[in-house]
């Protein structure tokens, strides 16, 4: 988004804002209900005599180690992120007017939450506020306290909608590519697995749980225990402004998500009026668009702010822009059910399967692959999503026709229409992102024909499908050690599955091309396995990178070959750059590809799309950093009494760069080192580092 930044005719819109704090009270919490105790690595442990002071706790701890990214997500629910960061923010708030979260949050809070979550949504929010409130400095910006539970719900319900493509559709009406929704050029990488007691040697379930965040931002892992005395006792992952755990394991069960793709959003081209651009055709009759004005506050300085206006529409569709192309509507669920957060919760407080399943059924969580595994031998996998019930006759993989009350569909398919499974007889279930239908053995796997062909379902396998068939047994026990070594496998494939053919990089002639003969020799004899030591990981690393940056630049489309004179050509450029930022022609991937925090810079393992997958971008000196991959990671056993659990974050507990828990995992994370975790809170408590009550921190 473009923004004239001229004064003219927006002289008279100049706002000058004062400094001061808005009206803003403490909660008045009982905060002596509520204890955080923290472990040697600094991760929160909340203790609580309610569920919403458990809440009000999470939101306390969370704010100590990452008040910013809290902040930075309570903003954007808010549509107040151009105020603290400009133009680029701005963009950000234009998207939540669009979809109109705030609104949406307002007229279906009450009717979406149940009286005992809400009184959840009202801890964590007294959190927020208490904790900004004595940390004045702190704040980003003053006027966004205090948070409501509305706001919550909106940012919420803005999150599921990025997660469902509407961020995407945007961009595409934007930039007038709108025939077919583009796919994320930018592959997602998470894994889950879950293997039967029968199938294990020592006769525990065993669960991975193995999502590929960014390892920094919005939507970073950050690790915390939940634990109240009504009946609350969860242990894992949530995204800065979450209230509860996203995904983890309480005493009786676990789950793992991992992204999935099918078709959770359609946009749609209207029929507009050449003699009226307000007016649609539908079925026969002109209808009339909804058009409003928005203002985005866009900070110039950090003492002046211009109000911007920008038009957005609404048809019969849905949230609606009009451009030179023609005007689109966005259709999706997460508009439309903001019941997420309860669901989560309700996953988090089930005590069994039975329980868990009847969560899940509500269908206010609109997307994500599910892998369950309990203590009482069940295992579970399910592509969940809020999906539209179509009619039949279009393709709604493309640009709807807009000008149908036929494409406008109003309800969704139920639970059990999802593609799923329970206790396979092969005893392990896994995603890694690719086709649903593929989540166990071939004898095992689900009929993708069974299914309506307009849910779109991937039907593709990935690098870290093929590569976890190639070394998952069919049958006989598996040790934990075996468990471990699949989980953190750093091979390619035998056979790539990248969606470009790269296979000319290991067919080249060396005679043909002799000036890069010893790096073809490398990539002939590289076992494809992505260690720090091999020259033959660094050197795809550089083709794969540079390739994927090019093919961006030239808008080529990333579904293509490889031929040998542009694989020779990727090859040669590796050669010159790492002669001149290392002074040879060939280097391990640990000099070339680093983790990176504050100061500590260390050798990185990891390739795009391997099962222990790490993705990289431009960093300094020739080098580049880990970005997106393996980030938190929970190994659980399920067998008697509480599940075993050993856990590792990426980085450390806190974001803040001066506390001691800033990077203090890094290196137990590069040498697969996971450290032990309970849910006991007697245990807890025992061991624990410090205990204080919120706003009671002696030496944080």
């Amino acid at each position: 988004m473009r923004i004239d930044h001229s004064f003219g005719s927006f002289l008279l819109f100049i706002v000058f804002l004062s400094s001061c704090n808005s009206v803003h009270q403490e909660s008045g919490w009982d905060s002596s209900q509520i204890q955080i105790a923290r472990d040697d690595f600094g991760v929160p442990h909340i203790f609580g005599k309610t569920d919403a002071d458990v809440a009000y706790g999470l939101a306390w701890a969370h704010a100590e180690d990452d008040f910013e990214t809290i902040q930075k997500t309570m903003l954007a629910g808010k549509a107040l992120v151009g105020r603290v960061y400009g133009e680029e923010g701005a963009a950000v708030d234009f998207f939540v007017q669009l979809l109109e979260t705030q609104k949406i949050a307002k007229e279906k809070y009450e009717s979406s939450f149940s009286a005992e979550f809400k009184k959840v949504l009202e801890g964590y929010a007294a959190g927020i506020n208490d904790y900004a409130l004595q940390h004045p400095k702190e704040m980003l910006y003053s006027r966004a306290f205090p948070v409501s539970t509305e706001d919550i719900a909106s940012a919420y319900i803005l999150s599921l909608a990025q997660m469902s493509g509407a961020d995407r559709a945007v961009q595409a009406i934007f930039s007038g590519e709108v025939t077919v929704l583009p796919s994320d050029p930018n592959p997602k990488g998470s894994n889950a697995i879950a293997i039967h007691s029968d199938r294990t040697e020592s006769g525990e379930s065993f669960l991975a749980i193995n999502s590929h965040q960014p390892l920094e931002g919005p939507v970073a892992w950050y690790e915390a225990h939940l634990h109240s005395e009504e009946g609350w006792n969860m242990l894992g992952g949530l995204f800065p402004g979450g209230a509860m755990i996203f995904h983890g394991v309480n005493e009786n069960l676990g789950w793992a998500h991992t992204v999935n793709f099918p078709d959770l959003l359609d946009l749609y081209q209207l029929q507009s009026n050449p003699d009226n651009p307000n007016q649609y055709y539908v079925d026969g009759e002109w209808l009339t668009l909804e058009e409003k004005t928005i203002w985005l506050k866009v900070k110039l300085w950090d003492w002046l702010t211009i109000p911007v206006p920008k038009t957005i529409w609404k048809s019969i569709y849905g949230p609606t822009l009009v451009t030179d192309q023609g005007a689109f509507s966005i259709r999706l669920g997460a508009l439309d059910r903001i019941g997420a957060p309860e669901q989560w919760w309700r996953m988090n407080k089930a005590k069994n399967f039975t329980e868990w399943k009847s969560a899940m059924e509500r269908m206010d969580l609109t997307s994500f692959n599910t892998v369950y595994a309990d203590k009482f031998d069940t295992i579970f996998y399910v592509s969940n999503g809020l999906l539209p019930i179509r009619k039949p006759g279009y393709d709604y993989t493309g640009t709807v026709p807009g000008n149908t009350r036929e494409t406008l569909w109003t309800a969704y398919h139920d639970f059990k229409d999802l593609p799923q499974q329970v206790n396979p007889k092969s005893g392990y279930l896994y995603n890694t992102n690719h086709s649903p239908f593929k989540a166990s053995s071939f004898s095992d796997n689900l009929n993708q024909n069974d299914f309506p062909s307009e849910m779109n379902f991937s039907k593709r396998d990935n690098n870290r499908s093929l590569r976890f068939r190639e070394i998952m047994p069919d049958s006989g026990k598996i040790s934990w050690e075996q468990f471990e070594q699949i989980k953190f496998d750093q091979k390619l494939p035998s056979q790539l599955a990248f969606r470009t053919n790269m296979q000319a990089m290991f067919s080249l002639d060396s005679a043909e091309f002799s000036d890069i003969a010893p790096q073809i020799q490398v990539l002939k004899n590289w076992d494809k396995s992505a260690g720090v030591k091999s020259e033959g990981a660094a050197l795809f690393a550089f083709v794969y990178y540079y390739w994927w940056d090019k093919f961006d630049k030239m808008k080529r489309p990333f579904e293509t070959t490889l031929t040998k004179e542009e694989a020779a050509e990727g090859i040669r450029a590796a050669k010159a750059h790492f002669k001149e930022h290392f002074g040879k022609e060939l280097v391990g991937l640990g000099e070339y590809q680093k983790l990176v925090r504050g100061d500590k810079v260390l050798p990185l393992w990891g390739l795009d799309d391997v099962i222990a997958a790490m993705r990289s971008q431009n960093w300094e000196n020739g080098m580049r950093k880990g970005v997106q991959g393996e980030s938190y990671i929970m190994m659980v056993k399920f067998g008697e009494g509480l599940p075993k659990i050993e856990t590792i974050n990426v980085f450390g507990a806190s974001n803040r760069p001066e506390s001691p828990h800033y990077a203090d995992q890094m290196e137990r994370f590069l040498g697969r080192e996971l450290k032990p975790m309970t849910l006991d809170k007697e245990e807890v408590l025992k061991n624990a580092r410090e205990i204080y009550n919120p706003g009671k921190r002696q030496n944080p």
